[in-house]
């Protein structure tokens, strides 16, 4: 049984008593430091734990008896036979007050070929039976026992195969130059156990050592060590070293390796990809990112991670962005000439601390990461574009949430905040749902209290789980703590209202705020004006918009009760020249608009993006849609191009299209 926090009765019990302990301490003083409240929690998380069964669905780990306090990954990439091989070492200490004398991690898909327990050669260990869809636990004996608060060694000497979900090996001809391959890694939510074995949950974090040989230029998620420190191996390849001193889960583990080259954009970042891409992605980015970088500080606190760099990847990349520590993966996609989807960057940016420095405790509470990251990217917007930017992208953000929630249907358990992820595969749930929705609750919030009161909130919530994971309940009891000691009695009878419950578990859209449409009233004129089949469109009808405006004005189409006919579609297309625009964003939306018109014309344009873009965002709509209106052509240009799209892309389409 738990309380309404998520804790057993004994762990709220526990809880209270460490905060009691901690207070009452002599050591301390009235206000205790930081490193003393980060070494009492330590001393005591691990009793807490202990205590608690682990509260993640998703793991068939015992991570309620052992925590990963160090892993490192020692691997060298072999492009030839497309994989990993090395070994991964993990420091593990015992959490409970008993004899511990089994350790569980997850695999899935993973040859595992040794296991050394603290350096004994006859360590006995066996692969379990697979449990779907989260893999085959790896269960590792410990005859002897061990004690609470001993750390053990565990040295696990495996490769990876070709069923390897976490890995994207690609073809010369899938590269940007066509001249060397190329491989990235993608953990988000649970394929890390298909890279190396661990605690693949995002309630443990720990901190990692990455040693990757590869004959190709390697980035990873940590600070790279001095140059001078590598090495060549003896096959040719050289070693590549980095470090993350700050705990991060399993799922942002991350390395890519190719024909790589690397350009400054800013005081602490550089940006890496083909070379020849280089340039233009240097061009899109250097003059956003020291401007991101300094109102996300002024907004929540300082950067934690030393470098913040970006690795723009090959088109296939089924994401806007990964939040990958030290290196966000990008899309090409926001490469469009125009800087007009930059804004992706202050979204992974935000993550720095939003999901990476405070996790969610599991996929269950991913609103917590997406959700806050939402609301501080666009703050992030607002601060540098003007005010009315922060609404004119809640609108667009607020149709995505719309089109998914419609898509699921309105009672669905994955258009709920918290959702159930018991026997599910979360990238099954991945959506906007936990981003939009997510973001609507704490703009719910931020309004409530007042944006003055709300921006006290802010830097409070992050320092106090900083390096730490959460649930719901947590972020729950964290705001009402602090606004218990802050603020005046109508915001206290205000919190007091807060529907929680509702909230968390109601499924279907939340209460649409009153939006400032300041930017969108002008794209939704020119859509009226569309709505007649006599208007002549002009070019001069969208000069003065940006590619956003645009965007909104497509969508607005997009929602007609009846369609364009096929010629009115292809006219806009032309006229507004969006059929042959760089920029996805725009041509995938105006691609939705001609298939439902059922322009044919534009039909070999659109398996062309296809083929070209990896995206989920652009992609699964446009393969939906083209389904609906000519199977065949469907079926037939996802079955040409599955070894383009990564194991993600190529799931969430098969589902789509109904395919095994």
């Amino acid at each position: 049984m738990r309380d309404k926090r998520g804790f057993t009765p004994a762990g709220a019990f526990l809880l209270k008593s460490i905060h009691i302990a901690i207070r009452s301490s002599p050591s301390f003083s009235q206000s205790p430091s930081p490193s003393q409240l980060r070494r009492s929690f330590s001393a005591s998380a691990s009793s807490l734990r202990a205590s608690m069964a682990p509260r993640d669905p998703n793991t068939l780990a015992n991570y309620g008896e052992w925590l990963t306090k160090h892993t490192t990954a020692n691997f060298k990439i072999n492009f030839e036979e497309q994989r990993l091989e090395g070994s991964v070492v993990l420091e593990l200490e015992s959490l409970t007050d008993r004899l511990s004398r089994e350790i569980v991690l997850d695999t899935n898909h993973l040859s595992v070929q040794s296991v050394k327990l603290d350096d004994s050669s006859d360590s006995k260990w066996a692969l379990k039976y697979r449990i779907e869809p989260y893999g085959a636990p790896l269960s590792i004996s410990v005859p002897e026992g061990v004690a609470q608060g001993r750390v053990v060694k565990l040295d696990i000497a495996v490769e990876t195969t070709k069923d390897c979900a976490g890995l994207q090996w690609m073809t010369l001809a899938q590269t940007g130059n066509k001249k060397h391959p190329y491989v990235y890694s993608q953990c988000q939510a649970i394929l890390a156990r298909s890279i190396f074995p661990c605690q693949d949950t995002p309630d443990v974090k720990s901190t990692f050592t990455f040693n990757i040989t590869s004959p190709l230029p390697v980035v990873a998620s940590g600070v790279p060590v001095p140059s001078d420190s590598t090495s060549k191996d003896g096959e040719g390849g050289k070693l590549f070293r980095f470090e993350q001193k700050v705990p991060i889960p399993s799922y942002l583990f991350a390395l890519a390796s190719g024909d790589l080259e690397t350009a400054r954009i800013g005081k602490r970042s550089v940006v890496a990809t083909g070379p020849e891409a280089l340039q233009a992605a240097k061009w899109e980015l250097e003059d956003d990112m020291d401007k991101f970088l300094a109102v996300a500080e002024k907004l929540v606190f300082d950067y934690q991670w030393g470098e913040y760099n970006v690795l723009v990847l090959p088109p296939s990349f089924a994401y806007g962005g990964m939040e990958n520590p030290i290196f966000t993966f990008a899309t090409p996609t926001i490469i469009s000439g125009d800087r007009q989807n930059v804004d992706v960057i202050a979204h992974e940016l935000s993550h720095s601390w939003s999901g990476n420095l405070v996790s969610c405790a599991s996929w269950e509470h991913f609103w917590l990461n997406e959700g806050w990251t939402t609301y501080l990217e666009r703050r992030i917007g607002a601060a540098i574009h003007g005010e009315p930017q922060f609404d004119f992208s809640a609108i667009i953000g607020w149709k995505a949430l719309e089109d998914f929630v419609s898509l699921f249907g309105a009672d669905n358990e994955f258009t709920k905040l918290i959702i159930n992820h018991k026997g599910v595969d979360p990238e099954d749930a991945f959506s906007s749902v936990p981003y939009e929705k997510g973001f609507h609750f704490i703009y719910y919030l931020d309004r409530l209290v007042g944006r003055e009161n709300f921006d006290k909130f802010i830097p409070h919530y992050f320092k106090t789980w900083a390096r730490k994971s959460l649930d719901s309940f947590e972020f729950k009891k964290t705001f009402l703590d602090f606004f218990e000691n802050y603020g005046n009695a109508e915001i206290k009878e205000k919190i007091a209202q807060i529907p929680w419950e509702d909230r968390f578990y109601k499924p279907g859209l939340p209460p649409k705020p009153e939006f400032n449409t300041a930017y969108v009233d002008s794209c939704l004129a020119l859509a009226e004006k569309w709505k007649h089949e006599d208007y002549k469109p002009s070019a001069s009808d969208i000069e003065s918009f940006n590619a956003n405006q645009t965007l909104v004005f497509l969508q607005a189409v997009q929602n007609f009760a009846s369609p364009l006919s096929a010629e009115r579609s292809h006219l806009l297309g032309t006229t507004y020249s969006i059929s042959s625009s760089k920029n996805v964003e725009l041509k995938s939306a105006y691609y939705l608009i001609a298939l439902r018109a059922g322009d044919k014309k534009e039909l070999s344009g659109i398996v062309d993006l296809l083929a070209s873009v990896g995206r989920m965002k652009f992609v699964r709509p446009l393969y939906r849609k083209l389904n609906e209106i000519d199977r065949d052509l469907a079926v037939r240009t996802f079955q040409e191009n599955r070894d383009f799209y990564p194991s993600t892309t190529k799931g969430q389409i098969a589902k789509d299209l109904g395919l095994k």
